[in-house]
């Protein structure tokens, strides 16, 4: 998953999350993303860089089934949603 930041300047991401349409949420604690950059968050395991961060979830949680992706922010309004993928 990706999130940009489009403004010219950074934002941080504290208490913001991350949820699919599932039950699996994910809290951008400690996140910052840089003016007009883009930082990934991924589901599986792995080390956090600026750019990079990882969930450290044994099983993924995006696939091709119809998914959706919310972004909130630290009082819970929706700031972006994202939906992909195909009915099974």
């Amino acid at each position: 998953m990706e999130i940009t930041n489009t403004p010219r300047t950074p934002t941080g991401l504290r208490g913001w999350t991350l949820r699919d349409n599932d039950i699996n949420r994910y809290r951008l604690d400690d996140l910052s993303i840089g003016a007009r950059a883009t930082n990934r968050i991924h589901t599986g395991n792995g080390r956090d860089t600026r750019t990079d961060v990882f969930q450290d979830r044994r099983d993924y949680v995006w696939d091709n089934r119809l998914h959706t992706a919310t972004l909130r922010d630290d009082r819970s309004r929706t700031v972006d949603t994202e939906t992909w993928g195909r009915r099974c």
